[in-house]
């Protein structure tokens, strides 16, 4: 059984010897760039450590794992394009180290490469896992458009909301698990549980990053503090505030999203303290540990290793109390 230490050290050690080409150096630098930022390597974990929840791990899973991670990494790296989002993990991000044409193309070199990976995978579970990767990919992009849509829309709802995170971000934490669970020798009907399991601590984990964007501590989150206000980002906290606020609140909070050249700063202090005196940080926390709930709820349900349980809920619960 692997620790969580040995697991992230092999994630690690695969992502550093991925035959990425010297030239055209534009294209693969920044991919060997944004890939040693690190980051909590969460999905290709997920991956390996559901495998291990039905015993010990074999060879042929990492790969298929880091296909995961790669994937992941495209799509931050074409999102911070959409976001005009200056950093990613603390670093500068690709588009404003080189520009914006290198980092969509370096970009889609990351898809390509993430399907050489996922074709790593034995024989006989290659077509379920290419088609359920592809059914997943599709939803992260139909989430991202969603995303971008309701920056244009007056109004949000919180159910078309949380439908939105559940595609852009829940899905591949749900495959992640689903994958695992497929490699690891669970059956079909299990599978489909844990991927649930996943959707369930990915919406979680969004609400969770939601709150992190405004209250989180930037050294540790690694971004710019309340760029969701800055960018207009309809997220939970903001449309919980527009549901519960008076007419004068209300007015107060279109007017700073009306605003598009405000002092960032400014307007940052300024919603926050509207979220703060709205209680909004305490609402998003009871949603969001109702979906931590659930999920764990879900998984018991589940036969697992002992051991292996063991090791994948210490790597849950120490991201659930993370606080930036």
């Amino acid at each position: 059984m692997e620790s969580i230490i040995a697991l992230r050290k092999s994630i690690d050690t695969r992502l550093a010897q991925l035959d990425l080409k010297v030239q055209p150096k534009n294209l693969y630098e920044p991919i060997s760039y944004l890939l040693a930022m690190g980051g909590k390597r969460f999905r290709p974990l997920l991956v390996l450590l559901t495998a291990q929840l039905r015993g010990s791990l074999t060879s042929q899973i990492l790969d298929p794992a880091i296909a995961v991670e790669v994937f992941h990494n495209f799509t931050l790296m074409h999102d911070d394009i959409m976001d005009v989002a200056p950093l990613r993990r603390g670093q500068p991000a690709v588009h404003e180290k080189w520009n914006q044409n290198t980092a969509i193309l370096s970009g889609d070199a990351m898809f390509v490469k993430a399907y050489q990976l996922m074709t790593k995978i034995s024989p006989g579970h290659l077509s379920i896992a290419i088609n359920r990767f592809n059914e997943t990919a599709l939803q992260v992009c139909e989430g991202q458009q969603l995303d971008m849509d309701f920056e244009q829309y007056s109004e949000v709802s919180q159910t078309d909301y949380l439908e939105m995170i559940r595609l852009k971000t829940a899905v591949l934490l749900g495959f992640s698990m689903e994958l695992g669970g497929l490699m690891g020798g669970f059956d079909r009907k299990n599978q489909q549980q844990l991927y649930e399991v996943g959707e369930n601590l990915g919406l979680g984990f969004q609400l969770m990053d939601d709150y992190l964007d405004v209250y989180g501590d930037h050294q540790k989150v690694g971004k710019q503090v309340g760029g969701d206000i800055i960018a207009n980002k309809k997220t939970f906290l903001m449309i919980n505030a527009l549901d519960l606020a008076g007419t004068d609140v209300r007015r107060q909070l279109k007017g700073w999203v009306s605003i598009r050249d405000a002092d960032p700063k400014e307007k940052v202090a300024a919603v926050k303290n509207i979220y703060d005196r709205l209680k909004i940080p305490n609402r998003v926390k009871i949603k969001m540990n109702a979906y931590f709930d659930k999920a764990f709820r879900l998984l018991k349900v589940i036969d697992c290793n002992k051991d292996g349980l063991e090791i994948f809920n210490h790597f849950a619960h120490g991201l659930i109390v993370r606080e930036g």
